[in-house]
């Protein structure tokens, strides 16, 4: 459709996909860097790597799959509950690399997406998020 104004016609499920796909060669590419990056280490850097962090080889694989931006959803949730990311960062690495971890591997960040855009999450996070259970116990220690 050509509009006499001069002005792009606006298509905003066409532009919605193309975003997606966007968003899913920027993944595609940072995982298969981050592959090739894993893929230059020797299996015994791999494994010092792993332990270091506190995993296994195959599960910092799989955090490295997700991409840089797999555990944004933890700082907004923190906070939407009242905590601040970096003090809790700067009080406890320990607890908040096992936040991150969790958040990272987690399948229902469609739905922390939404109770976070509708402001319920502070009310709901029990019901689906992985990281409840710590987060209720870092609330009963304050």
């Amino acid at each position: 459709m050509v509009s006499t104004t001069g002005e792009q016609p606006a298509y905003p499920t066409l532009e919605r996909l193309l975003n997606a796909i966007a968003d899913w060669v920027k993944k595609y590419r940072y995982a298969a860097g981050l592959r090739d990056e894993l893929a230059r280490c020797g299996p015994e850097e791999v494994a010092h790597t792993a332990h270091e962090l506190g995993l296994s080889p195959r599960d910092l694989y799989g955090l490295a799959r997700k991409g840089p931006h797999a555990a944004d959803l933890l700082q907004k949730m923190l906070l939407a509950l009242g905590v601040d990311p970096k003090v809790l960062a700067a009080q406890d690495p320990v607890m908040m690399r096992d936040l991150q971890r969790l958040c990272i591997m987690c399948d229902q960040k469609k739905k922390c997406r939404h109770q976070l855009a509708a402001g319920t999450a502070a009310e709901n996070y029990h019901d689906f998020c992985p990281n409840a259970y710590t987060l209720e116990t870092l609330f009963k220690a304050k």
